[in-house]
């Protein structure tokens, strides 16, 4: 028994891919993959370098208010440069204060770069600037 072209159950009216359609798909694919792994390799990297940024971020602004207390407690207006460390969710962040004075009287620059590497040529990953009295508001005030 012969059937018809036309007839359903005829092999012409299956609804397979071939193997050219196969091939194309799975090209697309292969070409697809790679560029998406680094697209998605890119996204993590950018995610990492700003939770480092913020972490360091965080670690500057926890050195200046320390200074600012220092000042608030009596201590002298910090001149020159001093380094230290400090650890930070669970890593070391290396910092660098420099301060100098300016053409306002009684007022300090301040400059803190934080570091997560040790080593002054190491590259600053944040670096905050502020300006402070030298004397607090409380002991202007006479107490």
């Amino acid at each position: 028994m012969f059937s018809h072209p036309s007839c359903p159950g005829s092999h012409r009216d299956s609804r397979g891919f071939t193997l050219v359609e196969v091939m194309v798909a799975l090209a697309v694919v292969a070409l697809a993959v790679p560029a998406l792994l680094f697209t998605m390799d890119q996204q993590i990297d950018g995610t990492a370098y700003i939770r480092d940024r913020s972490l360091a971020q965080v670690v500057a602004s926890n050195r200046l208010a320390e200074l600012r207390l220092a000042l608030r407690g009596g201590q002298q207006t910090l001149r020159g440069s001093s380094t230290g460390s400090e650890v930070m969710a669970g890593r070391d962040w290396y910092w660098r204060v420099q301060s100098q004075g300016t053409e306002v009287p009684d007022f300090s620059r301040v400059e803190i770069q934080v570091r997560p590497i040790a080593g002054e040529d190491a590259p600053s990953l944040y670096t905050l600037v502020a300006f402070i009295a030298a004397r607090s508001e409380g002991a202007a005030n006479g107490g």
